[in-house]
């Protein structure tokens, strides 16, 4: 029987293993050292505040695994032998594998701060970061103030998790503005205010100098490079990116770049072996997208799509058009296909954006200054259905049908009784057109709600 070997027990290495079992009756290992079981980890966060418990955020149950034939193995990966096909677990015990897929996600960056290994500081990332921060940060009489540097979502998410427990909250970010390599400029600013709002102590165009240390070694203060202030804090967050997790790779055979180096296929230089989600770096980006992209739903579809190539079925990896969603504290965001940052905007890029005079809502949309094709759609405490988008973005729909349908792509049935005329309007002041409003059709009520 061919023997399966996974590393890592994220959701692309659980969807691989889901899907080769209902293609096929081979061997499946799974390899992880985090936990026992595979978690979400996007709900890490509500653990920490409450919301749920550990075992919540587990989608099976523990008979599931024996059930479906998926052997688990709680184990460090330190070396693969790709000329024996061997893994070595633990320093000292072997395991054999004729295909190996590699799905060991990322790890939180370390820039070599003076101090960045001190005792209360920590990533938020593993079911082990999770409990580390019960540690360092139970409560604001153990943690009087917190300290996270970089300005990305896990630093928000982490933000919020210990204002959820009163903790003064000081957060570095080292741009001009929130995430604004990401978001246009309305949508950044729109954030930073939300985040002062919430009692956050947001300090931008600061960087990280040092972490000092107490007489125990642990965390007594930082020191910002800027201006020399130090800055008592008892737990500090390191939370500048991640990078995949491929350290014990390096001395093997396996061809390596910031990730894992795979094909469309998802397959490495050498026979057998593969690469999948934030650990995979494409040889060549696919379209837009970034050669490594450490996001949740595309881990998911390496996972089902390597496992297709391993029961027979070769199958090229094809993400599809560009989605994501997140939080930011309660205001929710969705990106569909391409609305680029403030610092990384196109040529040939126009962008429409639109926000309410009082509310933390807004929304921008991206198209081609000539062609007028719709290129993207940010949206911030609105709701949009994915499905409606990405028939557009496959369709090649112009700006103008987009702003005239958007109630078409509309969640929630309220929204457009108080938004539509007000955006459509801005809309047609801002490009001096004369487009109408439709109504949201009878079809889409039916058909969605």
């Amino acid at each position: 029987m061919e023997n399966i070997v996974i590393i890592g027990n994220g959701i692309a290495g659980v969807s691989a293993a889901r899907h080769i079992r209902k293609l096929s009756d081979k061997r499946i290992i799974i390899v992880s050292a985090e936990t026992d079981y595979f978690f979400s980890r996007t709900a890490l966060m509500y653990v920490y505040m409450g919301h749920m418990k550990f075992d919540h955020i587990q989608p099976y149950e523990n008979w599931f695994w024996e059930k479906n034939r998926i052997e688990l193995v709680r184990a460090y990966v330190n070396k693969v032998d790709t000329n024996n096909k061997q893994l070595l677990l633990d320093g000292s015990r072997a395991l054999n594998y004729d295909k190996l897929i590699i799905a060991t996600g990322s790890k939180p960056n370390k820039f070599g701060w003076p101090g960045q290994d001190l005792h209360g500081v920590q990533g938020l990332y593993s079911k082990q970061d999770l409990d580390l921060l019960e540690v360092n940060a139970p409560n604001k009489d153990v943690c009087k103030r917190a300290v996270i540097v970089g300005g990305g979502l896990i630093g928000i998410e982490l933000a919020e998790m210990l204002r959820s427990r009163a903790i003064p909250v000081t957060f570095l970010v080292r741009e001009s503005s929130f995430w604004n390599g990401v978001l246009p400029e309305g949508e950044s600013q729109l954030i930073n205010e939300h985040i002062k709002e919430h009692h956050i102590d947001l300090r931008l165009s600061t960087n990280l100098k040092e972490i000092v240390a107490d007489e125990n070694g642990k965390v007594k203060s930082i020191i910002i490079e800027e201006t020399g202030e130090e800055l008592a804090c008892d737990m500090v967050g390191l939370t500048a990116g991640v990078t995949p997790n491929i350290d014990f790779l390096k001395d093997s055979e396996i061809e390596l770049g910031r990730g894992v180096k795979v094909n469309r296929f998802l397959e490495t230089n050498v026979k057998d072996i593969y690469a999948i989600g934030d650990c995979a770096e494409q040889h060549e980006a696919i379209g837009n997208r970034r050669p490594i992209e450490a996001v949740w739903y595309t881990g998911r579809m390496m996972g089902e799509t390597v496992a297709q190539t391993i029961c027979g079925n070769k199958l090229e990896y094809k993400p599809g058009h560009w989605f994501n969603s997140a939080k930011f504290l309660d205001v929710e965001y969705q990106t569909y296909g391409w609305v680029f940052g403030e610092r990384g905007q196109k040529e040939y890029e126009e962008q429409f954006h639109w926000r309410h005079a009082t509310e933390k809502i807004c929304i921008t949309v991206s198209f081609h200054k000539e062609s007028n094709a719709f290129l993207g759609i940010n949206t911030f405490g609105i709701r949009m259905r994915h499905e409606i988008f990405d028939r557009w973005l496959t369709e090649e729909r112009d700006v103008d049908y987009v702003i005239s349908h958007l109630a078409d792509a509309n969640f929630d049935p309220e929204f457009y009784k108080n938004y539509e005329k007000e955006i459509t309007h801005k809309f047609n002041t801002d490009f001096n057109k004369s487009l109408s409003t439709k109504k949201k059709s009878l079809k889409r009520i039916f058909q969605f709600n």
